[in-house]
């Protein structure tokens, strides 16, 4: 029979082990929190949208954001309002990208050109869960499984020009959110300017992961995939209709429980890379495909849940579009050509070859490796086929330099590094066939010095 410390080792072993499941299990709707709570800092909340009112610099601490493009994202509640009407433009003077989505993140359906209303502009009817009332004529139904939930919307820059910045944030603003209830004469939307506040949504390794984890579990109902969750949460303090408040012992173990769920969940991310999306290339798309799979039907298929990739990608990115490929696409890199992690001691070059796939523009982004945020107060984060002052090669291609000093004649082509690890994101807006059939191929990164 065990003594009395023994079932208390085993007891916090226990809690610490069921702590750490409950971390890769809530990473989506603990990201949703934490971008809801930078919301309130600054100002923001529900049925609002948050917005950059010119392209985001460093303060942006979401994840892997997009330096880019011109970032609205609506956080709706259905809880009081009941349906919720988003009005997208149509795509006359500016395009719109994005997704619509449940707190969770799945995506409930794409928005804009590559979206549900294909660029003629829609109304999209977030409707709260299990909504039974009659649907008015004219608009696309949005049924939600929760109450709370967001879009990332993307105003596309015709080119990086102040006055081709300036028309995305107008056209940016021509999108409405109001109550259904209030459709006959609704009010003004409210745009919330978090442009210069520091805007830090990323991810607390520590007992702050399980406060914002109460919170949602307070405000959402249990979902019945995820019934399972019940009891091991409640192993860490968090039940519904009950105070989260651990005590002294009890958090100590939360914070080596997130803790190591961080160690695990980078491991997982590297392995990402072990399968190039070119062959022998380190560049990969950061996501699987039984994921890809799941946030886009809401897990229907009934013998798959892959919860541990699903914590791997909402550790080091938001947001997941309804359909891939259509609007944008991406891939990562976290190390060079040779194998060796980015280091931003050293100087890189990344060559763009010419004619790449793509309708509207590419970008290479880099973040801290640590974070997956963009580095804190560094000039710029990237460089795009949009830059005003990149520079292309004779053929065509673009070079593109990573490392702490411009290279002698390249300053419009480089992104400045620090001492740590980085990463790089490339994306494709909309994104073409060479792309996926792979007859045009991104080569690796390579160390210059």
């Amino acid at each position: 029979m065990a003594s009395a410390v023994e079932r208390e080792e085993i007891a916090d072993r226990v809690v610490r082990g069921r702590a750490f499941e409950a971390v890769v299990w809530g990473m989506p709707v603990v990201s949703f929190e934490l971008m809801y709570q930078a919301t309130r800092q600054a100002g923001g909340g529900f049925n609002q949208v948050v917005y950059w009112p010119g392209l985001p610099d460093w303060k942006n601490q979401t994840l892997t954001p997009n330096p880019d493009a011109i970032y609205l994202m609506p956080f709706t509640d259905t809880t009081d309002a009941g349906p919720v009407v988003l009005e997208i433009p149509p795509a006359d003077d500016g395009s719109i990208t994005g997704t619509v989505m449940d707190c969770w993140q799945a995506a409930i359906e794409d928005v804009g050109p590559a979206g549900a209303d294909r660029g003629t502009g829609g109304r999209y009817l977030i409707l709260p869960p299990g909504h039974t009332g009659a649907l008015p004529p004219g608009y696309i139904p949005m049924p939600s499984d929760t109450y709370s939930g967001f879009a990332l919307l993307r105003s596309i820059l015709r080119s990086g020009s102040d006055s081709d910045v300036a028309q995305a944030v107008a056209y940016g603003r021509r999108i409405r959110l109001y109550p259904l209830a209030q459709a006959a004469d609704p009010p003004p939307t409210v745009f919330a300017d978090v442009s210069g506040v520091v805007f830090d949504a990323t991810i607390p390794y520590d007992r702050r992961f399980f406060a914002s984890l109460d919170r949602m579990i307070q405000r959402e109902s249990w979902l019945t995939r995820d019934k399972a969750m019940i009891d091991i949460v409640k192993s860490a303090g968090i039940e519904k209709g009950r105070p989260f408040e651990p005590d002294a012992a009890t958090r100590e173990i939360l914070d080596q429980a997130a803790a190591d769920a961080h160690a695990w969940l980078d491991a997982r991310y590297e392995t990402i890379f072990t399968s190039g999306f070119y062959p022998r290339s380190q560049w990969a798309l950061p996501v699987s495909p039984e994921m890809i799979q799941g946030q886009q039907t809401f897990f229907a298929d009934p013998g798959s849940y892959p919860v541990d990739d699903r914590g791997v990608s909402y550790s080091m990115a938001f947001f997941s579009p309804k359909h891939s490929g259509t609007g944008s696409f991406y891939l990562m890199a976290i190390k060079d050509h040779d194998g060796l992690p980015l280091d931003g001691r050293n100087t890189y070059r990344l060559t763009v070859p010419p004619r790449a796939p793509v309708t509207q523009y590419w970008s290479a982004t880099i973040y801290d490796r640590a974070t997956h945020a963009l580095i804190r107060d560094m000039p710029r984060s990237s460089r795009s086929s949009q830059s005003p002052d990149l520079t292309a090669n004779a053929d065509g291609s673009t070079d593109i330099y990573f490392g702490p000093d411009s290279p002698a004649g390249k300053h419009g082509n480089w992104v400045p590094t620090r001492r740590d690890g980085f990463e790089v994101l490339f994306r494709f807006y909309g994104p073409q066939p060479p792309l996926f059939n792979k007859t045009w191929q991104l080569p690796d990164i390579t160390k210059l010095t």
